[in-house]
């Protein structure tokens, strides 16, 4: 049993692939007296699993503390608690694989960075129960398991219409780190993106928390942090200026669900194609999607500590789009 003074994600041990399939137990000593709700703690302490998955972990028995099962996820910690978690075996995958192609943009033994096309859910979820790029990933290699039964070596996600580099984790190690990179913001995720009309500036931040929308449950939307939103941070540029339309840069500090395309959307200036958050208008273009493209990744190899850096081809629907705005 691993035992960790619980001050941050700093302080946490750097598991090598084999110490973290022998782990079954970690204890953590709690050394602040902001008395923070138990879910939250351990969503900051071990980030590998969401806050949603941690209130399901103590309300099935897998959390102690001071040796005794705490079941209340709104359990208020205080300094010098001892938190043992218990992580449950992995449950058995029952998956099927597909043998659906796969655009690589670069694969070793460690990690794997494929190019999404428009129209490929990431991992399975209600009304997607096939044909999603997990089932294509099963086919081809071994993945992680820290993102359970449904998310095998899903370090992050892409909207189903949003094409482009997305980084998956064949090992439980490469998965840790990549996730680590995200939250410590030292990935850089790079999207292009076509815009209704053009912004007066040349570049700006949008700092504004995301969250679910409290009516429609199939929408994300601007909600302040105490309402429950998170906090979101969009840096833009523009790369060309189109009459009433734009090419732009968008570089995620965060990455919440439809993050840019929330963003966009409220600086007035939404994404082109866009179903959910864009204006309606039709441009004479037949798109399968919103005209976002995931262009650049430049990330950390987990193993070698070596800076590997992608681009995604752009879509030929993506390009044509710009020909046709470029031509108006």
């Amino acid at each position: 049993m691993n035992v960790v003074n619980a001050v941050g994600i700093d302080n946490l041990p750097i598991l090598d692939e084999e110490s973290i399939d022998e782990q079954q137990s970690i204890e953590l000593i709690v050394d602040s007296d902001a008395e923070p709700r138990l879910d939250a703690w351990l969503s900051v302490q071990l980030p590998d699993f969401s806050r949603s998955r941690w209130q399901k972990l103590i309300s099935l028995g897998h959390i102690q503390i001071a040796n005794r099962v705490c079941s209340d996820k709104k359990y208020k910690l205080k300094a010098g608690d001892r938190v043992c978690v218990h992580i449950p075996e992995p449950e058995p995958l029952d998956l099927v694989p597909e043998a659906i192609p796969l655009d690589i943009l670069y694969e070793d033994e460690h990690l794997l960075i494929v190019n999404k096309p428009a129209g490929m859910v990431v991992h399975p979820s209600a009304g997607h129960s096939a044909g999603t790029l997990v089932h294509a990933l099963l086919a081809h290699c071994p993945l992680s398991s820290i993102g359970g039964v449904q998310r095998p070596g899903i370090v992050h996600r892409l909207d189903k219409d949003t094409t482009g580099a997305i980084v998956i984790a064949k090992t439980d190690f490469a998965h840790q780190h990549l996730q680590q990179q995200l939250q410590a913001k030292t990935a850089r995720r790079e999207y292009l993106g076509i815009v209704y009309g053009t912004p007066k500036v040349e570049s700006g931040t949008i700092d504004l928390p995301v969250g679910r929308h409290p009516v429609d449950r199939l929408r994300n939307t601007i909600l302040p942090i105490e309402q429950g939103g998170k906090s979101a941070v969009t840096h833009w540029q523009i790369e060309e200026r189109l009459r009433s339309f734009s090419l732009i840069k968008f570089r995620l500090e965060t990455g919440r669900t439809h993050q840019i395309r929330i963003h966009a959307a409220k600086m007035g200036h939404p994404i082109v194609g866009d179903p959910v958050y864009g204006s309606g208008r039709s441009i004479g273009v037949n798109l399968p999607g919103q005209a976002l493209h995931a262009w650049h990744l430049q990330l950390i190899h987990p193993q070698t500590g070596d800076l590997v850096s992608v681009t995604a081809p752009i879509p030929s629907y993506f390009l044509t789009l710009l020909q046709v705005l470029r031509n108006r």
